[in-house]
């Protein structure tokens, strides 16, 4: 008898330990759930210089670098060993949207602007409309509302200012001076 007490103490105590680590699962699963329900907010990142096409077609050799910095902006590199190029990186992370990188180099010759290379730039109204991706609005509601809604509601009673008038002393007939007139 001692020996089945045992053996059924085994059996409960392998059952047990079953339940929980089926439990210990299940609420792991529960965690997962939650956390993919619950996300977190993600800012849009966005870095550098944006350089539209209009602004590299508008460069001209011969131009020096103060009127290159007017157009293009202040370069996002510059490097003391590499002193006749600058560098334009533009960046921008979106939640749910691939990352746009765009890169532009500028070379000088002494302090004249020889040329440009770098990634194919898009003009000023593609990249708007690159970043209207976003869900759009649902239709907005009329803010008028009608007259039957309006007669839903008691309609207020006017608010009778009290006579006041009366109650306040008389005004004075002479003010004193702003100013002393001794200085």
């Amino acid at each position: 008898m001692h020996i089945q007490a045992r053996c059924r103490a085994g059996v409960a105590l392998t059952l047990l330990a079953g339940v929980v680590l089926a439990g210990c699962s299940s609420i792991d699963g529960a965690a997962h759930r939650v956390a993919n329900v619950v996300t977190p907010y993600k800012v849009e990142v966005v870095q550098g210089n944006f350089v539209s096409r209009e602004q590299v077609e508008a460069l001209q050799p011969g131009m020096s670098r103060q009127q290159v910095r007017d157009i293009l902006g202040t370069p996002l590199v510059t490097s003391v060993f590499h002193s006749d190029r600058w560098e334009y990186v533009f960046t921008i992370k979106r939640p749910g949207v691939e990352s746009q990188v765009r890169k532009l180099t500028v070379f000088f010759d002494g302090d004249l602007f020889a040329r440009s290379e770098g990634d194919e730039m898009p003009t000023e109204a593609e990249f708007v409309a690159s970043l209207g991706t976003k869900k759009k609005l649902g239709k907005v509601p009329p803010l008028e509302a009608s007259e039957e809604q309006l007669a839903k509601f008691p309609a207020a009673k006017p608010v009778q200012a009290p006579d006041t008038a009366a109650e306040l002393p008389p005004a004075a007939a002479s003010y004193p001076p702003l100013e002393s007139g001794a200085r």
